[in-house]
């Protein structure tokens, strides 16, 4: 339905009346002023949606307490912080850190060979029994046992070395030596 002016005219008329619906609402004018403002921007903006014949303004009035109410269900959640001081009080933890150690462990776990990270995978990680994860793997048990073993002592000493590495210190010869005695051991199996 377009705009005309009959029907201007009785928007215009209803403003009063949506004004004090709106003080009584909000409790402040300058809020009530803003409420009704907003209220005839949205009817004008859906004047479409307004059937002829119908009571416009109860149509305007629904619309008033509709945005009444979005705006306080918002503003509840809100808190007024003029000068910050609760913002300062917020405080979350990074997941930068979490997540780098994430990245060294994965990376550290790549670099275990295959059998001894697929038995601590399994016993670690899956919380397979050394029976279940010997029953999987197709060995036995002392040897799932020792598989683990020697991954964790290597897992440790390759993340020990990697922290190490970030300060500066050398450490890569250490980490090579017991990359190196795993993988001899491995190889004997």
């Amino acid at each position: 339905m377009p705009l005309t002016d009959s029907l201007r005219d009785d928007i215009l008329a209803a403003v009063p009346s949506l004004r004090a619906f709106a003080i009584s609402l909000s409790g402040n004018s300058d809020r009530a002023d803003d409420l009704v403002q907003e209220t005839l921007l949205r009817a004008l903006a859906n004047i479409d949606s307004f059937q002829p014949g119908s009571n416009l303004p109860a149509w305007l009035f629904t619309i008033l307490r509709n945005l009444f109410r979005s705006d306080y269900r918002k503003r509840r959640r809100e808190v007024e912080d003029a000068e910050g001081n609760y913002a300062k009080t917020l405080k979350t933890h990074p997941s930068q850190g979490a997540h780098l150690e994430f990245e060294e462990f994965r990376a550290a776990l790549e670099k275990l060979p295959q059998d001894q990270r697929e038995a601590l995978i399994l016993v670690g990680a899956g919380g397979f029994a050394y029976e279940e994860a010997a029953d999987i793997c197709g060995c036995a048990v002392g040897t799932v046992k020792s598989r683990v073993s020697r991954a964790r002592r290597a897992l440790q000493a390759i993340l020990e070395a990697g922290a190490y590495d970030r300060d500066g210190a050398a450490a890569g010869d250490a980490m090579h030596a017991i990359l190196a005695d795993a993988e001899r051991l491995s190889s004997l199996r």
